[in-house]
């Protein structure tokens, strides 16, 4: 079996490693020997696949379907193995394995080619909003997961060294502003999804929808929604309805959960301006002019 790595997958890590990347060199006989540590029966690696690991389909040696995942360091493999230890299942994919070999995860089979985005808008929000709402919980003692205030901090700094045009500019400030504002009073502690969105869920045997893929944090619930009022943000832009969509999006998700909408509006201004500098760093124009035109709505 050849583990070659996807194309989404080398052109995401070149964006955060532009000066080479060892741990994508040495990813084929890392997943090869993962699996022959584990005796697992690779089936296929899953293209197009996400943006900061590996996902190799694979069997035990019973026949159980499992999912084998490997990702580098940077993208903080060990918070996302405690996060999903502590769910439990409960709303998020299962872990198959204890602590083994860093970096590399075994999970419960899902389905990887159906997720929310597979069911008309309105409802793949339901579900999606739903599921997150399981993942909201306390955080566990003793582990030491990030925070939000330091994850938003450490993005602050880079927004504010990015060159951006006066229209940017002006975006980036009110993000700044925002951000302040909101991590002055946040209202609860808790554990989050953290990259939460509509192709993060999938379909399931055990439960209809299942989360994958956390890049957990602590911290206000509002911040796990800004990233699921944005979804298909291709589409919205495209709409002649598209700002009023978005601002109706904000309304009936913080209503949906029990949140503030000013404290939903406000994140998800701050994650669409955050990512839309952030593809202007990397040298992807078209992403950025769709994230703060969107931005721009809120």
């Amino acid at each position: 079996m050849t583990f070659e790595p996807p194309p989404r997958l080398v052109r995401a890590l070149g964006e955060t490693a532009p000066d080479g990347d060892e741990w994508l060199a040495g990813l084929p006989e890392a997943a090869r020997q993962a699996a022959a540590l584990r005796e697992l029966t690779v089936e296929r690696v899953q293209v197009p696949g996400g943006r900061s690991s590996l996902v190799v389909l694979v069997r035990y040696a019973d026949g159980t379907p499992a999912v084998l995942k490997l990702a580098p360091p940077r993208f903080r493999p060990e918070a996302e193995r405690a996060a999903l230890a502590h769910w439990g299942g409960l709303g998020a994919v299962q872990l198959k394995e204890g602590p083994a070999d860093e970096g590399v995860l075994v999970l419960e089979r899902l389905h990887p080619d159906v997720s929310v985005r597979s069911l008309p808008e309105a409802k793949a929000l339901l579900e999606a909003a739903g599921t997150l709402r399981r993942l909201w919980v306390e955080p566990p003692a003793g582990e030491s997961f990030e925070t939000v205030a330091e994850r938003t901090g450490r993005q602050a700094e880079a927004m504010r060294g990015t060159a951006a045009g006066p229209e940017a500019s002006a975006l980036v400030d009110a993000a700044l502003t925002a951000r302040a504002e909101l991590l002055a009073a946040p209202p609860e502690h808790r554990l989050l999804h953290g990259t939460f969105r509509q192709s993060k869920v999938l379909a399931g045997e055990r439960m209809p929808w299942l989360a994958v893929g956390p890049d957990p944090v602590v911290g206000e619930c509002a911040f796990d929604l800004a990233r699921l009022v944005r979804d298909r943000v291709e589409d919205l832009i495209a709409s002649s309805s598209g700002a009023s969509t978005t601002r109706r999006r904000v309304r009936k998700l913080a209503d949906s959960l029990d949140l503030d909408q000013e404290r939903v509006r406000g994140w998800t201004l701050f994650r669409a301006v955050e990512s839309g500098v952030r593809a202007l760093r990397v040298g992807r124009p078209r992403d950025a002019e769709l994230l703060l035109e969107f931005a721009g709505w809120l």
